[in-house]
């Protein structure tokens, strides 16, 4: 249950803490890189931290951003040394780019590209693809288009195209079903973590600040205008899509709210594209990789016959929701420095290895 993953260090007086936390908390810095010609550029966000061992990107999941990775990075930090570089993909927190509603994989998986040669030139470091949902499947592309020829490993996370597709037709009447705005962003973290699209309170408040945005309302009816945003998995809990997390619209006019940041709704086009066909994409990925699941009924056929074949390493970390990686951050860093430590991607950082010299 979600409850069980509140942490006391949050509580205020006898009240949890839902107020925002900076990015600073986590990152080293944070970065707005220019892709593209001087006339025409797109302006994308990064987050970096660490500064020696392989690169990690992590690519983010449908309506979130860079800061969903932020209690991961720290607590891969702690493990194994390496360098992390989390991007908002286009349209999504604050990244600018020219055609923001162009969401095929092509383009995105370009973007990943270009973002890095910005960064790192011609010869970046090693680099370990990360993605979790959308980003594991735009992952899953820029490493089968050979986009990024440092790429030595690959972590996806709660991305399986059987269970995506079964979804897909679900999406759009969940979309409608969430508030449009929230009176704070406060209010926006609360219920996030009470509807449970993000479990753990502390990674909410840093994350959803990468979803929402203020906005100055002039007329109560231009509240109509934002819709809300999502992953691919849905998860429901009713009970806390009351009202009152929503401006009221009678004292809506010239106050400050918070809105949704993208509406995916509207690029349901481009749905079917992201996840058809990218369990065997996956499987014809020619280097160690690891696949990272909310639940074991998430297995498709193909990923199943894959995983009995040896084809890729497995871990299923219930009890927790989509959003694997904000849940679970501890535990998915535990098991992602595993992954990079068997295949030699990364070193343990000193002292983990004098604490586990200690406890033998």
């Amino acid at each position: 249950m979600w409850e069980e993953s509140f942490d006391t260090e949050h509580e205020v007086g006898d009240k949890l803490d839902y107020s925002p936390v900076s990015w600073r908390e986590y990152y080293d810095e944070m970065e707005d890189v220019n892709v593209g010609p001087a006339d025409s550029r797109d302006v994308f966000r990064i987050y970096k931290a660490g500064s020696e061992g392989p690169l990690l990107v992590l690519l983010h999941g449908g309506g979130h951003s860079g800061l969903s990775w932020a209690v991961f990075t720290t607590a891969i930090a702690r493990r194994v040394n390496c360098r992390v570089l989390a991007m908002d993909l286009r349209g999504h927190g604050d990244t600018l780019v020219r055609q923001s509603d162009d969401f095929s994989t092509q383009t995105m998986s370009s973007d990943v590209a270009n973002v890095i040669q910005a960064c790192y030139g011609e010869t970046p470091p090693p680099i370990v693809l990360i993605g979790h949902g959308v980003g594991g499947a735009i992952a899953v592309h820029t490493i089968g288009n050979m986009l990024l020829p440092t790429t030595v490993g690959l972590v996806a996370i709660d991305v399986v195209e059987g269970s995506a597709m079964e979804a897909l037709h679900s999406i759009q009447n969940f979309l409608k079903g969430r508030p449009k705005s929230f009176k704070s962003m406060d209010h926006a973290i609360e219920w996030t973590v009470k509807s449970g699209q993000i479990r753990n309170l502390e990674s909410a408040r840093v994350s959803v600040v990468g979803q929402i945005k203020r906005c100055e309302v002039e007329e109560a009816d231009t509240l109509e205008q934002a819709s809300p945003v999502t992953d691919v998995v849905v998860e429901r809990n009713e009970e806390f899509c009351g009202q009152s997390y929503v401006n009221d619209k009678e004292n809506a006019a010239s106050e400050t709210v918070y809105k949704w940041r993208i509406d995916l709704s509207k690029s349901e086009k481009y749905w079917d594209g992201w996840f058809r066909g990218t369990s065997n994409l996956f499987l014809a990925c020619n280097l160690p990789k690891l696949l990272l699941l909310a639940g074991i009924d998430r297995l498709d056929r193909d990923l199943t016959i894959g995983q009995m074949q040896g084809k890729f390493m497995m871990q299923v970390l219930p009890p927790c929701g989509h959003a694997v990686q904000e849940d679970k951050p501890e535990r998915v860093a535990e098991v992602v420095a595993s992954f990079l430590q068997r295949h030699k991607f990364a070193e343990a950082r000193r002292e983990t290895r004098s604490s586990n010299s200690l406890s033998q």
